[in-house]
């Protein structure tokens, strides 16, 4: 695998992911202390049966988590920017649907703009969902 071809993760790939928002936590200075690496394992493990989860690199560095009943992107995490990859993830995720919606935090000002180019439009803002603390804007995508 290439370093921007996405694959469907599997089970194998769940470590990979905690590891990924653990270090992205690490490296942002306006996010609070993320749950343990381990904790964040065991949620995706959790979750696993009931996404559509893709990753991308080799080593996997990037990785996209999506709700396929509420057409929610809950995570969309790269460790390396401006190479593409966040797009075709999110293309993947547009595949087949007609809407999707995320939360991104307020502060994630990168974010929002990339969000943007890719066609979705702020819908709000949200309080945060426990344990995290810091506010997220809700936005949209519709085809």
């Amino acid at each position: 695998m290439g370093a921007g071809d996405i694959r469907p993760a599997s089970p194998d790939d769940v470590g990979d992911c905690a590891r990924i928002i653990a270090t992205w936590a690490a490296q942002t200075d306006w996010m609070p202390e993320e749950l343990p690496e381990e904790t964040l394992a065991d949620l995706i493990r959790e979750a696993f049966p009931n996404r559509d989860i893709w990753v991308a690199g080799n080593p996997v560095d990037c990785y996209m988590s999506v709700d396929p009943v509420e057409h929610k992107v809950g995570a969309l995490y790269c460790l390396r920017t401006g190479q593409g990859v966040g797009k075709k993830l999110l293309d993947k995720a547009k595949e087949g649907r007609d809407h999707l919606w995320l939360t991104t935090h307020v502060p994630n000002v990168r974010a929002q703009q990339f969000y943007k180019r890719e066609g979705f439009v702020e819908a709000g803002t949200e309080p945060p969902v426990p344990p995290e603390t810091v506010p997220v804007i809700r936005m949209e995508w519709h085809a």
